[in-house]
């Protein structure tokens, strides 16, 4: 099957689902619910990874609607994105660093997305204009890196990409280009499977610094097919990082997280950050670990690793900047320090915040030592 069957046949429906989880009538029109509100789409390939007689199943959770959708509290703009977004797509919050969102489709919908509001929904937010954000590039000399995301970027079309990469490896003071993408996880043949995608990426590796960001969560993602894939970026010159969200359920516990931090490694995938799960409407209540017991999740998983897997960081993407989330005492006391920073007031600054064991989130109640 290739990738664009895939796509074609990929779960769409809460009906569709039912007979593989044995859902009753009623449970399968709650879940339609859900699915009209946030959409689904789950590649025949990824769904092939899910044990469906298994309703705890970790790859499960990730694509498959639960109720716990419906629940309230959160905000689908955990990050401050609108305050960040400079032209219609482009939101510029660090200096050196230009963020796309290039489209609204993903090969398959995360039931944890933190774009919930965006993905296979509203078209507001994308970037439409290639030649206006060159020239914002192009006008900022500050800026030395473009992400392209969305969405996910592999979605694009290959003329699409081609735009962005002829355009953007010909800005001088950019040193790399990076894309956001779960292809090689979710619809690894998107990589493996398009020569003129392999080739286009092989022509301007050779003019500038490539990056694929992903996200691989769990250790049973790591399947020969995403081998397949990874290898035929790195074997055209393009680096793949990985950016894993700790996420309850899934990989909450440190012998699962340092497995797959050591199968990325084996890979030639170098872990980059493990992310908190942000407080989204719908995500929230289902996947977040509270802090300090993420920060003991993730010392035991590096606790298990060797070089490049040591390297990662345990962080939250807040309004404010990228924290580090380093270490927390008995009593609590919680120590952070800003990665990056939105203000250059907060360029490097640490501080510490007392948690309560069920504190999830620096939000408007814990900001005070911030």
């Amino acid at each position: 099957m290739s990738w664009q069957d895939e796509l074609r046949n990929g779960i769409r429906t809460a009906e569709q689902l039912a007979p593989l989880l044995h859902w009753t009538p009623e449970e399968t029109a709650r879940r339609a619910e859900i699915v009209e509100r946030f959409p689904m789409l789950i590649t025949p390939y990824y769904l092939s990874l899910v044990d469906t007689e298994d309703p705890d199943d970790p790859i499960g959770k990730m694509c498959i609607p639960s109720l716990a959708e419906f629940k309230e509290g959160g905000s689908f703009d955990t990050s401050g994105e609108a305050d960040n977004t400079k032209l219609e797509g482009l939101q510029h919050k660090y200096a050196q660093t230009v963020l796309l969102l290039s489209t609204n489709q993903c090969a398959m919908y995360c039931r944890h997305c933190f774009r919930k509001r965006l993905v296979g929904l509203s078209e507001e937010e994308l970037n439409k204009r290639v030649d206006e954000v060159v020239a914002y590039v192009r006008e900022h000399r500050e800026i030395t890196n473009v992400l392209i995301s969305g969405g996910d970027a592999f979605l694009n079309p290959n003329h699409i990409l081609e735009r962005y990469l002829r355009e953007l490896t010909a800005i001088d003071h950019l040193d790399f280009i990076r894309f956001g993408s779960r292809t090689p996880v979710t619809l690894p043949e998107r990589i493996y499977g398009d020569r003129e995608f392999l080739d286009l990426f092989a022509k301007y590796a050779q003019q500038k610094s490539l990056w694929v960001v992903t996200q691989f969560n769990h250790p049973r993602e790591l399947t020969e097919q995403t081998r397949q894939a990874v290898r035929a970026l790195i074997e055209r010159g393009v680096l793949v990082r990985n950016q894993t969200v700790l996420l309850r359920g899934v990989n909450d516990n440190g012998e699962t997280l340092g497995t797959l931090l050591s199968g990325l490694t084996r890979m030639g995938v170098v872990p980059y950050y493990i992310f908190q799960c942000r407080p989204v409407t719908g995500v929230r209540e289902r996947f977040q670990v509270p802090l300090g017991e993420g920060i003991r999740i993730v010392d035991n998983a590096k606790s298990r690793q060797n070089g490049f897997g040591k390297a990662v960081r345990y962080a939250m993407s807040h309004p404010r900047g990228k924290i580090e989330i380093v270490c927390q005492g008995a009593g609590g006391e919680t120590l952070f320090k800003f990665h990056q920073s939105k203000d250059p007031a907060d360029s490097a600054r640490a501080f510490t915040v007392k948690l309560k064991p069920t504190d999830a989130w620096l939000d408007d109640g814990l900001q005070s030592g911030l």
